[in-house]
């Protein structure tokens, strides 16, 4: 009689990540239980609280795993170029579960501060903060922007824009529409010109 073939090391890590987002999914963040995650992963409860101490450690385990690194030009020689690749990304990004395990978590802002906190130290942050701030801040650091315009608004402008071209037209924008973002957007708000090539 077989049994099933006992998984170890990457290939359960894996399957639990993906439990644990589809867990998210089906019940929400209030009702994440290591059991459901354990039923849906088809291991033992007792192996996962050997290496997490709750479901919710689990989630951000799951969400850092996925989390993508913007890697600026070395160089830093094509400001344009770096921000469009970001915003690219953050489209890419978007279309995985964890996207959407993220969502669940700000979503739960006040009921669950100190994961929203997490997510941030976590996970934003050891990944060079978020998409086009991590652009910015590298060119900033190698002397060719001035870090004082990158401001909190500054760093957001890219991503807002792309969530409400997201809202308005149920659409992901185009890359002409990311060019436009950065050309008319993020490009004026460091004080530098689109130069296309």
């Amino acid at each position: 009689m077989g049994g099933r073939t006992r998984r170890r090391g990457d290939a359960l890590l894996a399957v639990v990540h993906q439990a644990v987002l589809d867990e998210l999914d089906e019940v929400g963040l209030g009702r994440l239980t290591m059991e459901g995650i354990a039923r849906r992963a088809e291991t033992a409860k007792t192996s996962l609280y050997r290496r997490w101490p709750s479901p919710e450690e689990l989630l951000l385990d799951a969400i850092a795993a996925a989390y993508p690194v913007e890697t600026p030009s070395p160089a830093a020689d094509d400001l344009r170029g770096d921000l469009i690749r970001a915003l690219e990304l953050m489209i890419e990004w978007s279309r995985h579960p964890t996207a959407r395990a993220v969502q669940a978590v700000l979503a739960e802002r006040h009921r669950h501060p100190e994961l929203v906190d997490a997510l941030y130290s976590r996970v934003f942050e050891p990944a060079g903060r978020r998409f086009t701030a991590t652009v910015l801040h590298h060119y900033a650091e190698v002397g060719q922007l001035d870090p004082g315009l990158i401001t909190p608004v500054v760093e957001d402008i890219g991503e807002a824009l792309v969530m409400k071209h997201a809202i308005d037209t149920g659409e992901e924008p185009t890359p002409q529409r990311l060019a436009e973002i950065v050309d008319q957007a993020i490009l004026p708000a460091v004080h530098e010109c689109p130069t296309r090539r």
